[in-house]
């Protein structure tokens, strides 16, 4: 590895020196200078990693040449060093972008350490910043693909909702990527750089609810042996994602109504008020209004929260989407094992395209990722999607598990769909087969929506990227 620079101000030579020989030891290449004005010069000439200067120099003050590198080299690390018993000159140093000061005289070994703590800071907030780009860009509004219309409104809808600082209602089915959207809005906000913090307000009893979200000070019940803070605190100066808002109980609705309206909380079993910022964000997969209408939601935190409403349009609305998300997940799974990218046959992605998808985006991730487990080929077949999917029980059942009772409907539609991939989309072939005419075949494709354009050219749908 490249060998970490120093360069230490320093007017007293002797010190300089010693400072000197005992970082070399240590590894580093070391310069030193008795003035700011040589200490630039060689600060220009090269850049250093660290720099030690003292803050009481000939010609200049330490706190002026420390103003000056933080503007020029903002990622070099900076030790200030006094002899002067002036603490307050050191604090207001460390306030101006020092990393850290060093009082005189100087030990060693404190030397040592406080430059391996300021690396380590580094090392860490370099870390910090890695993973918040990393998360930005994985939730870029570029990363939930779309073509469909609904998806293009919800686009346009997101990049003005996420400039803004507005409460947000994020209304969808199960599985149609209403925490990515959350997810999405927040990493693309000025809020970016707080937390981003969620709770699904379904899946905990109301008492350890509402522990969770305000905090609760020691004693306040049962197995409270120490204060702890909730997710609002946890959230301060970021985002609450609420997902299945519409299961709080009356009473936690009235508590998040009040710190909607006063930008305050109370942990439980406490007295004191506190501030709170935080944007919320909810998400139901119910209808609101219909929950105020029966008395089960209160209507004035329905109007807290719907401030802005999106709705994400379920899988079926915009099936011109399935093959974008189909390609995405198989490109995804390949490079996270290392694989080849597979594809779907003509048939198979005709049934993926005529499912109803209840389950929406994730039951179609779900299907692809059964499909890659269970084959090794290249085309993937509709023997290897998901029984419910396919009609075909696994080999070591008796039959199909199913969900629901199958029509005499879907059961011909499955076997023409398998008919057809037999024949490796041979139109002619497939309707001698099925016993009817090529025109008889169409009608038949038209009926139960199997796109007929893809049939009629028998070519295979091909898509881009999408995270959901």
């Amino acid at each position: 590895m490249e060998r970490l620079s120093v360069l230490i101000i320093e007017d007293d030579g002797q010190l300089a020196e010693v400072l000197a020989r005992f970082l070399r030891r240590q590894g580093f290449e070391v310069e030193t200078a008795t003035e700011a004005g040589i200490a630039l010069q060689k600060m220009f000439a090269r850049v250093f990693d660290i720099v030690l200067s003292d803050i009481r120099l000939p010609d200049r003050s330490g706190i002026e040449v420390l103003q000056e590198i933080k503007r020029a080299f903002p990622q070099t690390i900076i030790l200030m060093m006094t002899a002067f018993s002036s603490i307050d000159s050191a604090v207001e140093a460390v306030r101006l972008g020092a990393d850290d000061y060093l009082s005189k005289p100087l030990q060693l070994d404190d030397v040592k350490m406080r430059i391996e703590r300021a690396l380590e800071r580094r090392r860490l907030q370099a870390r910090v910043a890695d993973l918040q780009q990393q998360l930005t860009e994985r939730y870029r509004f570029g990363n939930i693909i779309g073509k469909s219309k609904p998806m293009q409104e919800l686009f346009r809808i997101l990049e003005r909702v996420a400039r803004s600082s507005a409460t947000v209602l994020i209304v969808g089915r199960t599985g149609t990527g209403k925490e990515l959207v959350a997810r999405a809005i927040h990493y693309n906000s000025p809020r970016a750089n707080g937390p981003f913090v969620d709770i699904n307000c379904g899946a905990l009893p109301t008492e350890l609810l509402e522990s969770e979200l305000f905090g609760h000070v020691r004693g306040a019940f049962t197995g409270a042996t120490e204060s702890r803070p909730g997710l609002f605190e946890v959230a301060h100066g970021g985002t609450l994602f609420l997902d299945e808002v519409d299961a709080l109980k009356p009473d936690l609705q009235v508590k998040l109504l009040r710190a909607l309206q006063e930008k305050v909380i109370r942990r439980v079993g406490g007295r004191e008020n506190i501030p709170v910022d935080v944007r919320i964000i909810a998400a139901t997969n119910r209808d609101l209004e219909e929950a105020v209408r029966r008395g089960e939601f209160r209507e004035d935190l329905y109007y807290r929260l719907n401030v802005v409403t999106l709705y994400l349009p379920e899988l079926r609305e915009r099936r011109e989407d399935i093959p974008l998300l189909v390609e995405h997940f198989l490109t995804r799974y390949a490079l996270e094992n290392g694989q080849p990218v597979r594809r779907f046959s003509t048939e198979a992605m005709r049934l993926l395209m005529s499912y109803s998808w209840p389950g929406n985006v994730r039951e179609l991730q779900n299907a692809v990722e059964y499909a890659l487990t269970m084959s090794s080929e290249p085309v993937l077949t509709i023997r290897d999607l998901p029984p419910h999917l396919s009609g075909i029980a696994p080999m070591e059942r008796s039959a199909p598990p199913e969900r629901e009772p199958r029509t005499l409907a879907e059961v011909e539609k499955r076997h023409i769909l398998r008919v057809l991939e037999e024949t490796g989309g041979n139109h002619a072939k497939a309707a001698e087969i099925l016993g009817i005419d090529r025109r008889t075949l169409y009608r038949k494709l038209q009926k139960y929506q199997i796109p007929l354009e893809s049939a009629l050219r028998g070519g295979r749908s091909v898509g881009a990227s999408h995270e959901e």
